[in-house]
C-alpha cells in the first residue's frame, strides 16, 4: 500500500505542476475528517479507496515528495546510490572492428598518369577481354578472392562456420556438397548469360534487348531466367561497356582479379560486380566484403597498362532467382576510397601471413 500510494502521488506530480499538487496536499491535510482524498483531483471517480487512508500517517511522505520542484532522485543521486550498493562502474574497452585501423602504407587508388574516361565507347567497339594467362606463373600472384578469404575476421569465420554446420545438419554432408556445387554452377551460368547480353548494349546504346535486336538476343538457360529477369531494370541503365570478364593486375601491390564488367551506369563509369543471392540484400552492409572486392578491382584496373583509362566508382548488383528486382548498390568515389583503405589493410595482413 505504501508503494502504491507513492506511485500515485508521483503520477499526480508528473501530470500537474508541483505547485498545484502542493496545494492539493495542503488541502487534504487540513481536511476536518483527517483523511487524504483525491476526489478534488479526480472528481468523476466515486468511492475512491483513498478515502480511508490515514493522511496524517503519510503526510511526511507526501510533503517530501512534493516539496521539490524537480524529481527528488536525479541522475547524480541515482549514480551515487548504485555506486554505493554495486560498486563503481567499470567501463569496458570498445570492441575491435575489423578494418577500423588504417593501412601502414597508403597506396593511391588513382593513377595520375592516366586520363578519366567520361564518354561511351565507339559504336560497335568490342569490350576488352584480357585473359588470365595459364601456366606455372598463374598461382604466383594471389587473387583478390583468395586474399579476402584468408583474412576473414574471427567473427566472420564464426558465422560462416555456423552457417556451414547448420546447412550440413539440414542437408547432410553429401547434400551440402551438392548444394554448393549447384550454387557455383548457377552463378557461372548467370555470369555467362550476362556476358552474352552486355556486348549488345555496346553496339546500340538505346537498344531494347527484346524488341530492337530480336535476332541477336542470346538464349538464356532455364536455370538463370529468374536472375536475368531480376537485373532487367539495371541493364536498362547500362551503356558503353568497356570490359567484360577481364583480368586486372596491380603489379606494384602484387595481386590480380577478374572484373565482371566496366561500363556506364546511369552515366557514371563503374567497375560492376554481379552477385546472386537467395536472401534479399537491400543495403550495402548486407554485401559483406563485396565492396572491398570492387575497390580492389578499381585500384588494379587504374594501375594496369592494358587499360588506357581509370575508374573511380563501383556498382554491386545483387540478383535474385525468383525474378524479384535486383538491388543495385552504387559506390561513390568517396566510398570506393574508404573501402580501398580497408582493402589495403587486408592485403597487408595477407602479405604478413605468407611471408
Amino acid at each position: 500500500m505504501h508503494l502504491y500510494l507513492s506511485r500515485r502521488v508521483l503520477l499526480v506530480g508528473r501530470r500537474t505542476s508541483f505547485t498545484g499538487v502542493g496545494a492539493l496536499c495542503s488541502q487534504c491535510t487540513r481536511n476536518s475528517r483527517n483523511t487524504f482524498s483525491t476526489s478534488n483531483a479526480f472528481p468523476n471517480r466515486k468511492n475512491s479507496p483513498y478515502l480511508s487512508v490515514d493522511s496524517g500517517r503519510y503526510s511526511s511522505l507526501i510533503k517530501s515528495v512534493v516539496s521539490h520542484r524537480v524529481s527528488a532522485q536525479t541522475p547524480e543521486s541515482l549514480e551515487e546510490q548504485d555506486a554505493h550498493i554495486y560498486g563503481p562502474v567499470t567501463k569496458s574497452p570498445k570492441p575491435y572492428k575489423p578494418g577500423s585501423k588504417g593501412p601502414k602504407t597508403l597506396h593511391p587508388l588513382l593513377n595520375h598518369e592516366k586520363a578519366f574516361a567520361f564518354g561511351e565507347t565507339e559504336h560497335g567497339a568490342a569490350p576488352a577481354r584480357v585473359v588470365l594467362p595459364r601456366g606455372q606463373d598463374r598461382g604466383s600472384v594471389p587473387s583478390v578472392t583468395r586474399i579476402l578469404q584468408q583474412t576473414l575476421s574471427p567473427e566472420q569465420q564464426f558465422f560462416l562456420e555456423r552457417w556451414r554446420k547448420k546447412m550440413i545438419a539440414k542437408l547432410g554432408e553429401e547434400g551440402f556438397k551438392e548444394y554448393t556445387q549447384n550454387l557455383f554452377r548457377q552463378g557461372k551460368l548467370f555470369h555467362t548469360a550476362v556476358e552474352n547480353v552486355l556486348p549488345l548494349k555496346t553496339e546500340d546504346a538505346s537498344a531494347n534487348l527484346e524488341t530492337a535486336l530480336p535476332d541477336k538476343a542470346p538464349e538464356v538457360p532455364v536455370e538463370v531466367e529468374g536472375y536475368m529477369e531480376s537485373i532487367r531494370h539495371v541493364m536498362d541503365d547500362i551503356r558503353g561497356v568497356r570490359a567484360i570478364e577481364s583480368r586486372v593486375l596491380h603489379t606494384k601491390l602484387g595481386y590480380l582479379g577478374i572484373v565482371d564488367c566496366v561500363a556506364l551506369y546511369k552515366g557514371v563509369l563503374c567497375v560492376i560486380d554481379w552477385k546472386t543471392s537467395e536472401r534479399s540484400k537491400p543495403f550495402l552492409d548486407n554485401t559483406y566484403d563485396n565492396p572491398l572486392q570492387v575497390a580492389a578491382y578499381v585500384g588494379a584496373l587504374n594501375n594496369d597498362v592494358n587499360y588506357n583509362y581509370q575508374v573511380e566508382n563501383g556498382l554491386i548488383v545483387v540478383a535474385y532467382k525468383d525474378g524479384s528486382p535486383a538491388h543495385p548498390h552504387l559506390l561513390s568515389s568517396e566510398q570506393v576510397l574508404q573501402y580501398w583503405e580497408k582493402w589495403l589493410v587486408r592485403l597487408e595482413e595477407y602479405t604478413e601471413r605468407v611471408e
